[in-house]
């Protein structure tokens, strides 16, 4: 049993198919086999079995999966950490961040960042979901992911930094533009344009409208709340959206309006990573970074 083998039979249980494994791999997919066949006959047990669409790990595969991943997770991390001692001021920060997560939350972290840290190289990559940072995170050795936080998940550790209230963003002629504030019943049966319900932060919206009453018109999806807000300038809808930092105050003869929604409760965001205990102090400077920003942020909005 090596590491490579466990490697491999992790990735091929998240990804839920071999042949995805070898494309990833740039191997073959009977090589990637092989690494299973191995694990199979040093702990004696069946640890996939096949489904109609790729494999799963069976009850046995799960228990190896968990503690290998947990394993790989936590020496990848001290890998990562006698690089950054070896490397002094000349390491690496690797952050997973949704789509406009960096525009809004990240760019004056950046700035400041770089002017303490130039050596040091930040790497983004870019997830649709919160349970797409989770799985990188789990997956890789990436220190940081920017997340929507919601409940637990297995090796994961969340830390909220900022709590957004929700605004909606309507045309500047619609009649609830001029409000002061948007009622609960005022959502009733308007169309909205938001972010997909299988996401974190449609799931806690859709949860808000259910225990208040609403039900909203036909919806529109979005992947990001900047298209949201777009399409709500556009006409084609209104967003409900977080109040996120940098979003742009409408003024006099804007076509766009941001009227507060108070009924519904916040919108938690912030920091996940595997283990706070573990991140390298480079990872844990720009984290803290970040939050400075997101905490000035709201204090002048």
């Amino acid at each position: 049993m090596t590491l490579d083998d466990l490697r491999v039979f992790v990735a091929v249980c998240r990804a839920g198919s071999l042949s995805a494994v070898a494309r990833d791999l740039s191997c073959t997919q009977s090589a990637v086999s092989q690494h299973v066949k191995r694990l199979e006959r040093e702990t004696g047990v069946s640890l996939l079995e096949r489904q109609p669409r790729g494999v799963a790990p069976t009850a046995a595969g799960r228990i190896l999966c968990e503690a290998a991943a947990d394993g790989i997770g936590g020496l990848d991390l001290a890998l990562r950490r006698l690089g950054d001692l070896v490397n002094g001021e000349s390491g690496s920060v690797r952050i997973t961040t949704g789509g406009t997560t960096v525009r809004h939350f990240m760019a004056e972290a950046i700035v400041s960042f770089r002017r303490r840290h130039p050596k040091v190289s930040l790497e983004f990559r870019t997830e649709t979901s919160s349970r797409g940072c989770f799985d990188a995170l789990l997956a890789g050795n990436l220190d940081l992911a920017w997340i929507t936080v919601g409940g637990p998940v297995r090796g994961i550790e969340q830390r909220p930094v900022v709590e957004l209230p929700w605004v909606l963003a309507t045309r500047s002629d619609d009649p609830l533009a001029d409000r002061p504030r948007i009622d609960a019943r005022d959502l009733t049966g308007i169309r909205l344009v938001r972010s997909p319900p299988n996401s974190t932060s449609g799931a806690q919206l859709d949860a808000a409208f259910a225990e208040l009453g609403i039900r909203t018109g036909s919806d529109t999806s979005v992947a990001d709340w900047d298209t949201a807000l777009l399409l709500a300038e556009l006409g084609l809808g209104h967003a409900v959206v977080p109040a996120v930092p940098g979003l742009p105050t409408p003024v006099d003869g804007s076509a766009l309006r941001l009227v507060p929604v108070p009924a519904l409760p916040p919108l938690s965001v912030g920091w996940a990573v595997r283990r706070w205990d573990a991140l390298s102090p480079l990872a844990r400077s720009f984290a803290d970074l970040v939050a400075a920003s997101c905490t000035k942020a709201r204090g002048t909005a």
